[in-house]
């Protein structure tokens, strides 16, 4: 994605609307260039588009969490790809970093197969030549759109994997925090499935919890994260043998 693209997308994130007017001023650039920006842009659903202006999809859409601090989270998914080998299989389980990974894996990466309980990430990436997703069965969780429930144990325990990436909402001082009860324990049930579970996620959550705990530090591989993240933290996890790979 063109780094002016980037950039309405942050704008968005903090305005919700623009016109194109408003739009070709910032950007210094023509109206020409902003609608095309803008054509791009809703035809990957990260915007969309009504008669004069651009406006962000709904506040509780998985799309608009992915929009918001688009260019960092494209920078640790990209830095997470290098973990990814050719021909390799793994398990993505929801998020916006993890769903831009698995767009970037695609893109980059030959013959992957990707194992995931997100409906989102399979949409995502229905357009993209030589994806092949599994959708793991369970339980539709509409807000999320994320399989849950205990089919999707039944259903992960029949692979096994060496890397399972995913999100989270926060840590706190026994590991990483969800939101979310059924999407945290269905994080659980694919990790067994796993050698290595791999955390994308931006640093401020860092300094921010959750409501149930997702996975304890000893079954945490790896997090990778943004150059913000404080060196005392850093030395925290390090303590607990987690890796922490920043970009």
């Amino acid at each position: 994605m063109q780094m002016r693209q980037s950039t309405i997308l942050n704008m968005l994130s903090r305005k919700k609307r623009l016109t194109v007017t408003e739009l070709a001023e910032i950007l210094d650039v023509s109206e020409v260039t902003v609608r095309k920006d803008l054509s791009q842009l809703e035809d990957r659903g990260l915007l969309r588009r009504e008669h004069g202006y651009a406006t962000i999809v709904n506040t509780d859409d998985v799309m608009n969490r992915l929009s918001f601090n688009y260019d960092v989270k494209r920078k640790i998914a990209q830095k997470a790809l290098t973990s990814v080998r050719d021909g390799e299989t793994i398990m993505i389980e929801s998020g916006s970093c993890c769903a831009l990974l698995a767009e970037e894996i695609v893109s980059n990466k030959r013959d992957i197969t990707i194992i995931t309980n997100s409906v989102f990430i399979a949409t995502f990436l229905r357009h993209k030549v030589g994806a092949r997703i599994i959708l793991l069965g369970g339980e539709y969780q509409n807000e999320s759109q994320v399989m849950i429930g205990p089919l999707v144990k039944i259903c992960a325990v029949n692979f096994h994997v060496d890397k399972f990436f995913i999100g989270t909402d926060g840590f706190n001082e026994v590991g990483a925090m969800s939101g979310d009860l059924m999407r945290a324990e269905a994080v659980r049930n694919m990790a067994v499935s796993a050698n290595k579970t791999i955390i994308l996620t931006e640093s401020k959550k860092f300094v921010q919890t959750g409501v149930v705990p997702l996975l304890p530090y000893e079954q945490i591989n790896t997090i990778y994260t943004d150059g913000e993240i404080e060196e005392s933290t850093i030395k925290k996890l390090e303590s607990r043998n987690v890796n922490i790979i920043s970009c």
